[in-house]
């Protein structure tokens, strides 16, 4: 008898599991007490051993997604056994009871075909859902691609190029797609061999993480089938509905069922509406009632270009042409229809970047959750610009100011652990270790990424560190590994001219500093004479919650210190 496998809890505090690595494939053979994949949890990465002997007949989750305690991973059992019933929350029993379901719905679909159209009228749409048991139970030898949890962030990814097309033949570790991230563009794997046999998303398309994107398997495979019982829904049951409203209310749109038309309307089809994530977004944008649109992708999805092609007044004559019953309702969208003002003068709309939207979404919610407050300070630079030219002499890797102020926000946060902290909401957690965030800008917005234990590095690692991954932010190549964990960020802007500014916090660091130019200015000796020095001055943005006006300012104070003193870095 099949048996699934469900994330352990492997720690007091895990709440879900990352699959760094699956050391089995569909297919294969495995006994009790075998590794069959590694566990990241919030402590460390652990082998995830197998309680059962017999063949691995399901994944269903992709390495690098994250699972819940208690979400199933995988089904093991007996070589051809059907386990469908395990995934859909039922038993054996469970199984059987759908068996008993489907050979009734059969018999009715034929016997009573015309009782099926009465039902959909009346807003009961039951007899034409029966159908679904009978697609769940075939055995299609395909498995679906979804998009895939690529950061911490992470909520959808658009789709930047399939490097595959339909029918294309893939192994294990192809390259099947780039996406966009909100921090980088990343490349898609397959992990299954076979065909391509569906993709479900066009380029510049977005799909939240866990949406369909493609099918892998054999060629001939039920693809709408197995599509449907991912979808939960059947695409099968959504054309029956529309077909019955379509021979009842609207004649016209016979055409259509035909196979003439490739569009079909979905404001028929009650109240779930099939649509692309992306085009949710700009029906959302541009007030336009989803229920009008005519849906072109599969099963009559709605997708990008539906929306960019719909047209208020032709929907609004085809309501009248709609059968009476029909058209009470019509007027309630059509008031949803109306154009906004036009923008005077020349504009561009630009749509926004995964990159982005993380940015707005994050930034927003620091900015409005977090109390912030601000302490500046002038920092005398002329003793760090004495020392640089001649660590530069000696360097591997040529040293900035910025290294030096990253070195010296490492050693103050050291001397005030307090500062080097993260509001969790219910408790307060203090990093032992340093990692420091700086931000980078790239063409799309902003990266952060880390440079870790800081406080343990010499200036020229820091400084060979930054370039590093400034260079792969630039280019898009930045890793998970290489932009998670931050315990406390900085932002320069002094390379623009900025003689000072206030930085937004980075969640979850309770602390920013921001820094502005070196700039010389007038200072005056006891007696009077005036003489040139070097200033910077800088900013800390503080998370009031965790960090108070007087932490912050001696906080703020040692890092004074380390950057007028910077030999005191050094030893």
């Amino acid at each position: 008898m099949a048996e699934v496998i469900r994330m352990p809890k492997m720690s007091d505090t895990m709440e879900e599991g990352v699959i760094a690595e699956w050391h089995k494939k569909v297919g294969d053979k495995i006994k009790s007490g075998e590794i069959i994949a590694e566990v990241e949890t919030d402590k460390a990465t652990m082998d995830l051993e197998s309680y059962y002997d017999g063949t691995l007949l399901y994944i269903g989750v992709n390495k690098g997604d994250a699972v819940p305690i208690d979400g199933i991973m995988a089904v093991v059992g007996a070589e051809g056994e059907d386990y469908k019933s395990l995934l859909e929350g039922g038993s054996a029993n469970g199984a059987s009871n759908g068996a008993s379901v489907e050979e009734p719905a059969k018999e009715e679909s034929k016997s009573a075909p015309a009782a099926a159209a009465p039902a959909v009228e009346t807003a009961t749409p039951e007899p034409a859902k029966k159908p679904a048991p009978a697609a769940s139970a075939e055995k299609i030898n395909a498995v679906v691609v979804r998009m895939p949890k690529m950061s911490d962030t992470m909520e959808e990814g658009t789709l930047v190029g399939w490097q595959k097309k339909v029918g294309d033949k893939v192994k294990s570790g192809d390259i099947l797609a780039e996406v966009e991230t909100d921090k980088a563009t990343m490349e898609l794997e397959a992990y299954e061999d076979g065909t391509l046999l569906y993709i479900g998303i066009k380029d510049g398309e977005s799909v939240p993480v866990d949406g369909i994107i493609a099918v892998i398997g054999e060629e001939g495979a039920n693809v709408e089938a197995l599509l449907a019982r991912e979808n939960g829904e059947g695409g099968a049951e959504v054309e029956n509905i529309e077909a019955s409203d379509e021979g009842k209310a609207a004649p016209a749109a016979d055409s259509s069922s035909n196979g003439a038309d490739k569009t079909v309307s979905v404001a028929d089809s009650g109240d779930r509406i099939k649509a692309s994530p992306l085009a949710k977004r700009l029906a959302d944008e541009k007030g336009i009632d989803l229920s009008q649109v005519g849906g072109s992708g599969d099963n009559g999805r709605i997708v990008k270009r539906d929306v960019d092609e719909f047209k208020p007044a032709a929907a609004a004559a085809a309501a009248k042409t709609e059968a009476p019953a029909q058209a009470a309702s019509a007027p309630a969208p059509a008031k949803a229809e109306q154009p906004a003002a036009p923008a005077t003068g020349d504009f561009t709309d630009s749509p926004i970047s995964q990159m982005r939207k993380t940015i707005a979404r994050r930034l927003s919610d620091s900015l409005f959750t977090a109390p912030h407050f601000y302490v500046t300070m002038e920092i005398n630079m002329d003793k760090a610009m004495a020392l640089r030219p001649q660590l530069n002499e000696v360097s591997p890797a040529k040293i900035s100011f910025n290294d030096m102020v990253i070195k010296a926000c490492a050693v103050a946060l050291k001397q005030h652990p307090a500062v080097n902290s993260a509001w969790l909401g219910d408790k307060i957690r203090r990093y032992n270790y340093v990692n420091i965030g700086v931000a980078v800008a790239v063409d799309e917005g902003l990266l952060v990424p880390v440079i870790r234990d800081a406080d343990k590095k010499t200036l020229s690692t820091i400084s060979g560190e930054v370039k590093d991954l400034a260079g792969k932010a630039k280019d898009k190549k930045l890793q998970p590994k290489d932009w998670e964990g931050n315990t406390f960020s900085i932002s320069n802007l002094g390379m623009f001219g900025v003689d000072e500014f206030t930085a937004i916090i980075n969640p979850p660091d309770s602390c920013i500093l921001a820094i502005g130019a070196i700039k010389k200015v007038a200072a005056f000796k006891e007696d009077g004479t005036v003489y040139p020095q070097n200033i910077m001055k800088v900013t800390l943005s503080a998370d009031h919650r965790v960090v108070d006006g007087a932490l912050g300012a001696q906080f703020l104070l040692a890092v004074k210190k380390l950057l007028e003193e910077p030999m005191s870095m050094l030893v």
